[in-house]
């Protein structure tokens, strides 16, 4: 393999999705043949501090900007350009495409043979947009190719680009830690830590946002409750939409089976998971097609985990479940969203065969193509 320059915003300590995958991938490839360059998370104490830690535990080089957000700025090019020729690298990888792909020129004339940009997700809304579909058309001119998380995305993205950068893209999607997300994580000792021990859970994993659909959990809990009265609702995680949905559960009528639990800690998640019986969440896409899932990542960690699982037709979302096989897909914009999922829940809560046999196939599913270093695999090919 080349040696690597990975060129990215997107870093641990900084949290998020995009980060923990570009991570993930990074650790798994050689660390003599990687270098990070990536911008800077906090600049208070315990900002600075969290980031000098994380970079000191990885077995890669880690090399900070002074800013907390790289911009394809003279700058940033100049010092993405000297790291390149310092390191000896040969190839790059933008962790995300725009706008840091823009760079691609600069770091190709500086000895760059191979280029790929990789995109997650929101770029599809970019590509609908006349000044961002420009920078995308650039980016996909001046790479070897670019990325992308499933067809949903890979058909608007490549409404951006030139034909033959469009015929250069490749799937390249985050994984899943199988070692980490496994049926026996720990649920039971939340389920008692939570009081839930003897009832049927739903869990629904996510930043508490609209998209992501936890409002239409709660507006589906008084069907479920009809089937099983003793049902309960966990929402894990935090976010703005917290209010909105404490109220809404009050005047559905069901707070009293729905649990929201706050932010919990990335090494805790697993268990969380595990605490359920059956994980939901019914994304939808909004504001006109700009607000959309990428993949939806938690359906494969709760496959992972052995719950079958209920997701939204959002974006990629569908891509991370296999209908009929290892959940079921509902349609998150409808009307009838909320019917749609609360029927899905309670055939699942009351069938513990049908919840076995599909929490068994995802399981399966992401042991055979889901893992990280498949993921990392595909990269080195790239690369």
């Amino acid at each position: 393999m080349r040696k690597t320059l990975i060129v990215t915003n997107d870093f641990p300590p900084r949290p998020g999705g995009i980060q923990l995958f570009l991570h993930e991938v990074a650790r798994r490839l050689d660390p003599r043949r990687v270098v990070v360059y990536a911008s800077t998370w906090k600049h208070d104490a315990e900002g600075r501090a969290a980031t000098a830690r994380f970079d000191a535990e990885q077995p890669f080089t880690v090399v900070r900007d002074r800013t907390t957000m790289l911009l394809p700025t003279p700058r940033v090019r100049r010092r993405a350009t000297a790291l390149l020729r310092e390191h000896g690298c040969t190839a790059v990888w933008f962790g995300a495409a725009a706008p840091l792909g823009l760079l691609a020129p600069a770091l190709r004339a500086a000895g760059a043979e191979r280029l790929v940009a990789t995109t997650h997700g929101h770029e599809s809304g970019w590509a609908r947009l006349p000044a961002a579909r420009r920078l995308l058309r650039r980016i996909g001119e001046h790479t070897d190719t670019i990325t992308y998380l499933g067809e949903y995305h890979r058909a608007r993205i490549a409404r951006g680009l030139t034909p033959e950068a469009a015929a250069r893209m490749v799937q390249l999607t985050p994984g899943v830690d199988e070692k980490t997300f496994h049926p026996d994580s720990g649920g039971t000792a939340v389920r008692a830590a939570l009081g839930l021990t003897d009832r049927p859970v739903v869990v629904c994993v996510s930043r508490l946002v609209p998209r992501k659909g936890q409002d239409t959990l709660i507006r589906a809990m008084p069907r479920v409750l009809a089937a099983e009265p003793n049902a309960v609702l966990l929402i894990v995680g935090g976010g703005p939409y917290r209010s909105a949905l404490e109220k809404l559960a009050a005047e559905t009528g069901v707070a009293d089976a729905v649990r929201f639990t706050g932010e919990v800690p990335w090494e805790d998640l697993p268990a969380h998971y595990g605490a359920g019986d059956v994980f939901a969440m019914p994304c939808r896409t909004r504001r006109g097609g700009l607000d959309v899932e990428g993949l939806g990542i938690v359906y494969l960690e709760a496959s992972a985990t052995g719950l079958p699982v209920v997701g939204g037709d959002s974006g990629g979302a569908p891509d991370a479940v296999l209908d009929g096989e290892t959940g079921w897909v509902v349609r998150g914009a409808a009307d009838t969203a909320p019917a749609e999922t609360a029927e899905r829940l309670v055939a699942l809560l009351g069938d513990a065969g049908l919840r076995r046999r599909m929490g068994e196939r995802g399981r399966a599913w992401v042991e055979e193509r889901w893992r990280w270093d498949l993921i990392a695999e595909r990269l080195r090919s790239l690369l």
